[in-house]
Order: C-alpha cells, then structure tokens, then sequence
C-alpha cells in the first residue's frame, strides 16, 4: 500500500460507507445534503478543474477573459524550480491540490509572525518579507507535493485528481495595503441565489450573507457579522453577472471573487464548500440554500 494510500482513513475508501452514505443522500432536501449528494456522485472532468487551482485559471480565462485572474509569477511541479525565482516584495504561495494551506507574505504582517516546520506546513500563514526565507518557503512547498489531501474516493475526492504543483500569485491586497473582502457567490443552475462576504482575514474576521439584491440575511455562519453593516458594493452587479457566467455549466458552485480598488480579482471555484458540513444558524437556513438547488438525477 502507498503511504499517501496509508494516510486516507479506511472509512473514506471502504465501498460498504460508500454504499451506505449513497443511500443516505438518495434523496436530499437540505444545502448540506446536496453537497454531500455532489461529492459522492460527481464525477466529471469539469468538477476536478475546478479544484485545481492552477488548471481552473485557465478556464476562467476562457469564460470570462483573463483580465480577472490573479498574476501568476510561478507554476511548478517540482518546488526546486522556485530556486530560479525573483521574489516580489509580496506573495501568495499555495500548493494547487488542496484547500487550507498558504504561505502569504507581506510588511502587514505581525512583526513576530514565523513560517511553519516544513514538516507541519499545511496551514495559512502571514507573514513579513524578511521572515520568508525562500529556502524555508521551498521546504514547506515540497512538503505539500508528497501530501494527498482529497480524504479519499468518499469524500472530497477531487483533489486526488489533481497534480501535485505549486502556484505562487500575487497578493490581492488594497492602496491602504489591507487584504480587501472575500466575497462568494452562491450559483445554482447559472444563477446567483446568495452572498457570503468573509472580512478581517488576519484581524477581527467578520462574514455576512445577502441575497443578490443586498438584503442582508439573519444568519449566521460561525464569525461575527460585521458592524456597522457593509454598504453596497459599488461593483457588485459586475461580479454577479461574472460569479454566474462562470456557474453556467453546472447545478452549483461557489465563485468566489476579490474588488481590489475597482478591480475584480477571480479567487477560487468550491464545489464541496466546507466538505458538506457547512454551519446554519438557524439550521432553517440550511433547507433555504437547499431549496435553490436541484440535484440532477445523474452527472453526465
């Protein structure tokens, strides 16, 4: 057995839990459902694009035209090309088959901010140009290539389809150098039905939902709302009409986009937010995001 094979637990590989998790989402009314009725049964090329953050660029460049992707300074299958690399004073460095690992490296950071033992490096992290030693920052890099994170064929299962590389891109941030809104779109059948704005990544974080029409929705997602309420964002019919161009081809996924100072910055595509376990409170809220979704009887 192959270590990366070793590291998926049994229940994520065993065809019985397969089995039984497959009847159980047979019939799903609820957002949560849905995802895990997804994960189980999509499996389409498109779905690992998607995943994969350096492939979808390419994509969302086909949809919607370059102009809206992040600067790419680095793709990579081995991290020792990086050696060869000109750092720019500020930097994002992600591995493409995963979620939840980040070097980020700016002056905003916390003057006492470290990067990770190479050995525990899957985690985000901030921090300032002098504490990013590119030897160190490689270190990490080829820690992520030899993990698998996609959990196994029961769960999130596309990131083991997709190549192991690393991507270094620019850092979104704002004039006042602050890392701006993360707002993600809610796109079923190429239509927007919610918005999820994620503030305060490295500070007091804050998250909000809205309806396309910017009325706030009393939910809550875990963070606490932010205060005052966010206005209308100036460009927010913009990032719609793009967030459901690049949903058309499928019953959901998440866009999530970036304004950084009137320019709009693609981030990522989820097709398995928060891996079917996403938190409603209140819980009704779970069987209203349901409601928008018709799962297709089968994925094609």
């Amino acid at each position: 057995m192959s270590p990366s094979r070793r590291r998926i637990r049994w229940r994520e590989r065993s065809r019985i839990v397969r089995l039984l998790r497959l009847w159980r989402t047979r019939r799903p009314t609820t957002f949560r459902d849905k995802v895990r009725y997804k994960m189980l049964r999509d499996r389409r090329d498109l779905i690992v694009t998607f995943a994969d953050k350096a492939a979808v660029r390419e994509h969302v460049a086909s949809v919607i035209g370059d102009r809206y992707l992040p600067r790419a300074y680095a793709v990579v299958d081995d991290p020792q090309d990086l050696r060869h690399l000109e750092w720019p004073s500020e930097y994002v460095v992600k591995p493409t088959h995963g979620s939840g690992a980040a070097i980020v490296v700016s002056p905003q950071a916390p003057a006492d901010a470290q990067l990770p033992e190479s050995r525990w490096g899957w985690v985000y992290r901030h921090v300032r140009p002098e504490a990013a030693d590119p030897h160190d920052v490689i270190a990490i890099a080829e820690g992520w290539v030899t993990k698998l994170y996609g959990q196994g064929p029961n769960r999130e299962w596309v990131y083991g389809q997709v190549p192991r590389r690393v991507i270094v891109e620019e850092l979104l941030s704002g004039a006042d150098g602050a890392i701006p809104d993360d707002y993600k779109f809610f796109v079923f059948h190429g239509r927007c039905a919610f918005i999820q704005v994620d503030s305060g990544r490295f500070g007091r974080r804050t998250q909000d939902f809205y309806r396309p029409d910017w009325e706030r929705i009393p939910m809550s997602g875990g963070p606490p709302w932010a205060d005052p309420e966010r206005t209308r964002p100036a460009h927010l019919d913009e990032m719609i009409r793009l967030a459901e161009k690049l949903g058309q081809p499928t019953d959901f996924v998440r866009v999530d986009l970036y304004d950084v100072d009137g320019r709009i910055v693609f981030g990522e595509l989820t097709s398995f937010p928060a891996g079917g376990d996403s938190p409603f409170d209140p819980e009704e809220f779970n069987a209203e995001f349901g409601r928008s979704w018709n799962v297709p009887r089968r994925y094609r």
